[in-house]
């Protein structure tokens, strides 16, 4: 059989700145500074306990896009809006809600969240190297761009943008030392119902000389993530690092690894993140949308897919008030039972902005910034290359309430 007949077969089968960064892979939306709140500039609110800190995240622009059809639309957008609620009860009960204002806010079948609560959690901490929480949490995966307060993320890299991340569970972390944190979680897999997730009677296709597999529902959906945070050298250089296995469906795994480091300087930071998937069942839905659901109806995924994505960004604080970043990614994804779709899909990102603090101690920022991105398939896929490119002139204003 030719190279080219293998996929008409199948398919006829069927941190920013590190004073704002939020640290400790709870994608939290930022830490606790010297910022002066509205309550204590306009009421003139001494605070006098930790037990409520309150925020909003609010990011808008006017943006200009051209999705690779060469006509660019334009218009104003609100990029993020989210409550961002925490505190300590007591030195050993604290507490954190975070929740989106633009987003679904229906309750998902699975755990009862809405999409838009991204954390509703409560904790512990039985000893000051020990912290026990539960609710809905972050899975705490590593790197420095999946750890970043999504308002200040322009573009994610494609896997991490794809990644359903926020799951009812539990987590315990443990501090050996002050600048090492040991973290183990457990939640579940997905939101949503095996059938709302998944499709009803869903398949995989595994192999090209196979039949496609029905999948059955696994009755311990969870998802296992180990995690290691580091700070060596008097915090010049950050680690960020985690595996787990999540269950897709029974006997069907989803595998990763995710590695950042970051350089840490005062007026310069440079990280490098790697994420590597291996999906039994399509996760992240790459290879399912471009190989097989313009072909085919029904619950069809595509098995065996591994992405690999490369993360560099630099922020460099080159005067008073201003910020350079440049973030460029590289990404492949493959299916692994045929070879001639190997690295089929790559997607190289390139972007940059100039960010501008208007205001003393507020995280307030005004930018301009430029997206590009370039996508690339192999021959033997019958896909077209293209590319999109943005600009965007908006704020960023992380509010402190109270």
């Amino acid at each position: 059989m030719k190279k080219r007949a293998l996929l008409v077969t199948l398919i006829t089968t069927l941190l920013g700145l590190t004073a704002m960064a939020q640290g400790h892979n709870t994608r939290m939306g930022g830490e606790d500074d010297d910022t002066e709140s509205l309550a204590a500039r306009i009421f003139n609110l001494e605070k006098k306990t930790d037990a409520f800190n309150f925020h909003i995240n609010f990011a808008s622009s006017l943006m200009a896009h051209d999705d690779h059809h060469g006509k660019w639309d334009t218009r104003f957008i609100c990029r993020d809006l989210r409550l961002d609620i925490k505190g300590d009860i007591t030195p050993k009960v604290f507490y954190r809600l975070r929740h989106q204002l633009n987003m679904n806010q229906t309750a998902k079948g699975l755990d009862r969240f809405a999409k838009a609560t991204d954390i509703m959690m409560v904790g512990y901490r039985p000893s000051s190297k020990v912290e026990i929480a539960a609710g809905k949490l972050c899975q705490i995966w590593g790197g420095f761009e999946y750890d970043q307060n999504p308002m200040e993320i322009y573009r994610y890299s494609d896997m991490v943008e794809m990644m359903d991340i926020f799951m009812a569970g539990a987590m315990v972390s443990y501090h050996p030392t002050p600048s090492h944190e040991i973290a183990l979680q457990v939640t579940n897999s997905y939101n949503d119902s095996f059938n709302e997730e998944l499709g009803d009677d869903p398949h995989v296709f595994n192999d090209i000389n196979a039949q496609p597999e029905r999948l059955i529902r696994s009755r311990a959906p969870l998802t296992y993530i180990l995690n290691w945070n580091g700070n060596l050298f008097n915090d010049q250089l950050q680690t960020r690092w985690a595996w787990g296995i999540q269950t897709q469906a029974k006997h069907k795994y989803s595998r990763m690894w995710t590695l950042g480091q970051q350089l840490n300087l005062p007026n310069y930071q440079l990280y490098l993140d790697y994420y590597g998937e291996w999906d039994d069942v399509d996760r992240l839905h790459y290879a399912t949308i471009d190989l097989l659901d313009h072909f085919t109806s029904g619950s069809f995924h595509m098995g065996k897919v591994h992405s690999h994505t490369l993360v560099a960004k630099m922020n460099w604080q080159f005067a008073p008030k201003w910020n350079l970043m440049l973030k460029g990614t590289y990404e492949t994804t493959s299916v692994a039972r045929m070879q001639e779709l190997h690295n089929y899909r790559k997607s190289i990102g390139y972007l940059g902005s100039i960010e501008y603090w208007p205001v003393p101690k507020n995280d307030f920022r005004i930018f301009l910034a430029y997206l590009g991105h370039t996508y690339n398939f192999n021959k033997y896929s019958n896909l077209d290359d293209y590319s999109t490119n943005r600009v965007e002139l908006g704020f960023m204003y992380r509010i402190k309430c109270y």
